[in-house]
């Protein structure tokens, strides 16, 4: 007999008969771990939920606070990506290289806009130790770059640890046409709107089916499901029966509705009694001092994000209706929380537009009322003002994006009837960081973070466990000390004081000033004690400074996310080169991926063999907020530019059936202008003026060859629109007159 060299436990003869067979134990958690399912809402404030206080009808998150346990001291990185980085690593964002967004690299350690493989993700421990994985909803974590056809694939999250992932690689979607990803290609959503799509129905149906396949085939072996949904993140989108259903709940005002929640929220327990309501934000006016068409618009934009939340919760509720059904609830532990705050991204007045914001524009309010109906539905792309904003974010002051409270403290709720039910419906008011949502993850599994992962050596773990306050809720926190910094605000809470200072972007950060707060009794950040502590303010300042240099926070950089991602790229980047030639059938290409043609002279060229009648898309790139189209119908070339939701359009020619080049060539006039001429084999057939371009982003969708697949950039064709003919090629060249500009967007 002789040893197998591939397994060396079996004993081989010649026969069966005088040979010993040997299976490997497979790898398993500790007995009774439970399945998890991770909840992530998208820029939903600390006050927006029913059991934060919220007018907001949330019953099902409500009920999973009543069943578990709700935590008023949790904090997370004021932004999106950051957040996730921190939650599926257990470390700071900043030392695993994801500073700020993932639609950047610029150029150091902590800025790579991707999550370094010296930080293992929860998912790929997890799976290691024997869990199943699946992540249904948004990423954000792939450098933006990167996501198109052509990969590289090792940040999606396939890449990183997850075993099967349906939902959205950027930052937001459009919920009624999404640019949906399954595993590591692009599929087209299953329904339209007219057929009642919406995306947050359809991540939930995968939810559900993941876990009735999981629970048939693999009963005893646990899962993790990572649910990042993309509500309540701009556009704020949702059938038309919770539209109704909200109709004038918010005609009263945000200082009104602020008042109710605060009163609420003292009334549950959330806040102390004696909590103050923070002021107006600067720019934010008093409710009673707009005119009766703003608060028509504002109220109606606030609604949209009310009736999004509502339909997310009657969601939530299909999902655990499903596990009690399956009989499993019991022994699954849903984690909800929030990304960050509720979003300023709106701007003063409200947006109608979301792509105006990136671009440092806001929309005028005239323009935003011819939207009033469409607010909500598939035609619009809109985020609520300033004011609604810090409603959201009751009784702070600040926003997503900042440090102040209003940023950084978001509700998180754990329920886990097996563990929790003898404490179901109780608060924890201990200071934590979603740093600390993996490690309370992996010790309830029985499962330690790798010191070496994949041959890679791994950072330290920085988060703790939150287990202990499952019972102990008068336990002093574990985590007293936490820094926090974004586009140049900074922030330290360290035994229960804070100190922070918010940054004017471009401005010096010499000028900043720091702020004092005891927050064990000022929960909102209401009463500065600088003046009366100056040396607790200082001591604060230099821990700061010391666990920034220690967590790669430097360099700072306060410039926005379109303004890097338009100007750095790696020097893969396929963004870096002038010339751009697509071939038929090429897919669909995001938005990360599209050929710079910002305020810069460009070409189009699209070769084509026509017959008689032919028709539909040639290139579009963008949606309903802005883009361009190409397009042939009528025997005619036509060319539309929507710029902000702002459309000019321009025809001409007259096709024959053979063998064409059609072209738009778009020559720069002045900043941000110039003109765009329609050619037919090289024959002028038309001319339009284009006063305004966009400063660094057309839309937030990408760029499709020979149709317009999902939200419309021109609304003078039919939906997608399909090119009938012969498309062979489409070639971009842009000109060296483009060069990349530092214009300052709003804050």
């Amino acid at each position: 007999m002789t040893e197998h060299p591939i397994a060396p436990i079996s004993t081989v003869g010649t026969t069966y008969r005088d040979s010993e067979p040997w299976w490997p134990e497979p790898q398993r958690p500790a007995e009774g771990s439970p399945d998890v399912i991770v909840v992530l809402l998208d820029d939903v404030g600390f006050g927006s939920l029913g059991c934060f206080g919220s007018e907001i009808s949330t019953p099902t998150m409500d009920a999973l606070a009543a069943d578990g346990l709700s935590y008023t001291n949790f904090h997370v990185t004021p932004l999106c990506s950051p957040t996730r980085a921190s939650l599926l690593t257990g470390r700071n964002h900043h030392a695993v290289g994801m500073s700020m967004l993932s639609n950047a690299d610029s150029g150091y350690p902590g800025k790579r806009g991707m999550v370094s493989h010296r930080a293992a993700m929860l998912q790929e421990v997890l799976r290691d130790q024997g869990y199943n994985t699946a992540a249904f909803g948004k990423w954000h974590l792939t450098p933006m770059d990167q996501t198109s056809s052509a990969g590289p694939y090792d940040q999606w999250p396939l890449g990183r640890g997850f075993e099967q992932h349906y939902g959205f690689l950027e930052g937001l979607t459009d919920h009624f046409f999404p640019e949906l990803v399954q595993d590591n290609h692009r599929i087209d959503p299953p329904r339209t709107p007219e057929d009642g799509y919406h995306l947050t129905d359809d991540l939930v149906d995968h939810l559900i089916d993941y876990v009735s396949d999981h629970r048939s085939i693999a009963p005893d072996k646990p899962y993790f499901a990572y649910l990042a949904l993309g509500a309540a993140h701009c556009p704020h989108q949702s059938p038309a029966s919770y539209l109704e259903r909200v109709r004038g709940r918010y005609d009263d005002g945000w200082d009104e509705i602020r008042r109710r929640r605060l009163e609420r929220q003292i009334e549950l327990g959330i806040v102390p009694p004696n909590t103050e309501l923070a002021p107006r934000n600067d720019g934010v006016q008093a409710w009673d001092e707009l005119s009766p068409d703003e608060q028509r618009l504002m109220a109606r934009l606030q609604e949209a994000f009310a009736a999004m939340l509502e339909h997310t919760d009657d969601q939530l509720a299909r999902l655990i209706a499903h596990l009690e059904q399956l009989g499993v609830r019991d022994n699954t532990m849903i984690i909800l929380m929030s990304d960050n705050g509720a979003s300023q991204e709106g701007g003063p007045v409200g947006n109608t537009n979301t792509i105006a914001y990136e671009n440092g524009d806001q929309i005028d309010i005239a323009d935003a009322l011819e939207q009033l109906d469409d607010i909500g539905t598939w035609r619009c792309h809109s985020n609520y003002p300033w004011g609604w904003a810090q409603a959201g974010n009751t009784p702070l002051k600040r926003y997503k994006q900042n440090v102040h409270a209003g940023g950084v403290r978001a509700p998180l709720i754990i329920s886990w009837p097996d563990r929790l039910r003898e404490v179901a419906g109780q608060r924890r008011d201990q200071f934590h960081d979603v740093i600390d949502i993996a490690p309370t993850v992996l010790e309830i599994a029985g499962v330690t973070m790798p010191e070496e992962y994949r041959g890679v050596p791994q950072l330290p773990v920085h988060g703790t466990s939150l287990q202990y306050t499952f019972t102990e809720p008068q336990a002093p926190t574990r985590h007293p000390t936490q820094y926090f910094e974004m586009y140049g605000h900074r922030a330290i809470v360290h035994d229960g004081w804070k100190a922070v200072a918010y940054h004017e972007r471009h401005s010096s950060y010499d000028d900043d000033r720091w702020e004092l707060y005891d927050l064990d009794n000022d929960f909102s950040e209401c009463h500065d004690l600088a003046g009366e502590r100056p040396e607790k303010l200082a001591e604060l300042i230099g821990r700061w400074w010391s666990e920034a240099e220690r967590y790669g926070v430097f360099p700072l950089d306060d410039r926005n996310f379109a303004e890097r991602a338009a100007k750095y790229h790696s020097a893969a980047s396929p963004r870096r080169r002038r010339h751009f030639l697509f071939h038929r059938g090429v897919g669909r290409i995001p938005a990360g991926v599209t050929p710079l043609i910002y305020d810069r002279s460009y070409r189009i060229d699209v070769s084509v063999t026509l017959a008689a009648d032919d028709h539909g898309v040639l290139i579009a790139q963008g949606d309903v907020n802005g883009g361009y189209a190409l397009w042939v119908d009528g025997d005619q070339l036509h060319y539309e530019y929507n710029h902000q939701g702002t459309r000019r359009y321009v025809a001409g020619g007259s096709l024959t059936a053979g063998e064409h080049r059609l072209s738009l060539d778009f020559s720069k006039s002045g900043e941000l202008s110039g003109t765009a001429d329609l050619l037919v084999d090289d024959v002028r057939v038309g001319s339009l003026e284009l006063p305004s371009t966009a400063r660094y982003m057309l839309g937030w969708q990408g760029l499709t060859i020979g149709r317009d697949a999902l939200s419309p950039v021109s609304l003078r064709y039919p939906r997608e629109f399909p090119f009938t003919g012969n498309l062979h090629t489409v070639e971009i060249a842009l000109a060296d007159d483009g060069e990349e500009t530092a214009h300052e967007p709003i804050d």
